[in-house]
C-alpha cells in the first residue's frame, strides 16, 4: 500500500468518528493515533482536498477555508472499509538507536548509557501515558475494543523497551566494571 493510502486510511478512519476542521483532523490523529501512527499538516491537507476531489470527503458550512468542517462520505465509507481490508506494509527496518548500539565501541564514553536510558525513561512515561488513557471511562463505542487491543500492542511493546534497556544497561555496566578490572 502505497505511502498516500495509509494517509487516506488515517484521515478517513479519523473522520469516520466525526465530522472535523482539518485542524480537529490533524489533532485526532496526533492525539489519538499519535502512539502509533504519525501524520503531518503537509500531509493532511493535499490528502483532504484529494479525497473531497474524489468525493470521499465533503465540507459544510463554507468553502475551503481552513476552519470548514468536513465529513466523510458514504463513498468515503467505502473506500475506508477497501483500505482497510488491505495488506499493510510491514514496518521498514530502520532503527537509529540499534545502529548506534551495534557500532557501540565507537561511541564517545557514557553516551550508550544516555541512549539506553532515555529508552527506559520513554518507555516508562508511554506506561503512564497508556494507564491513563486505560483509566478513561468508555461509552458504548462499538469501535472500543479494537482501540483497547491497539492499547495493549503499545503497552506489550512499552514493557519490552523498557525491559531490554534496563536489561542492556545491566549488560553495559558489567562490561565498564570488566573494563576497569583489566584496565
Amino acid at each position: 500500500m502505497a505511502r498516500r493510502s495509509q494517509t487516506e486510511l488515517a484521515v478517513l478512519g479519523a473522520l469516520s468518528t466525526g465530522a472535523m476542521t482539518g485542524y480537529e483532523v490533524r489533532a485526532a490523529i496526533t492525539g489519538t493515533l499519535g502512539h502509533f501512527w504519525q501524520e503531518s499538516f503537509g500531509q493532511i491537507y493535499p490528502t483532504l482536498a484529494g479525497l473531497e476531489a474524489d468525493g470521499l470527503v465533503r465540507r459544510r458550512g463554507g468553502g475551503r477555508t481552513s476552519g470548514s468542517v468536513v465529513e466523510i462520505t458514504d463513498a468515503g465509507r467505502v473506500r475506508l472499509r477497501e483500505l482497510l481490508a488491505e495488506p499493510h506494509p510491514s514496518a521498514p527496518r530502520r532503527n537509529a538507536l540499534l545502529l548506534r548500539l551495534f557500532f557501540g565501541e565507537h561511541l564517545p564514553p557514557g553516551r550508550a548509557h544516555e541512549l539506553l536510558t532515555e529508552v527506559e525513561e520513554g518507555s516508562v512515561a508511554a506506561l503512564e501515558q497508556y494507564s491513563a488513557i486505560r483509566a478513561e471511562p468508555s461509552d458504548d463505542d462499538p469501535g472500543q475494543p479494537f482501540r483497547t487491543m491497539t492499547l495493549s500492542f503499545g503497552e506489550h511493546l512499552a514493557r519490552a523497551q523498557r525491559d531490554w534497556a534496563r536489561e542492556s544497561l545491566a549488560a553495559l555496566a558489567d562490561l565498564e566494571e570488566g573494563r576497569r578490572a583489566r584496565g
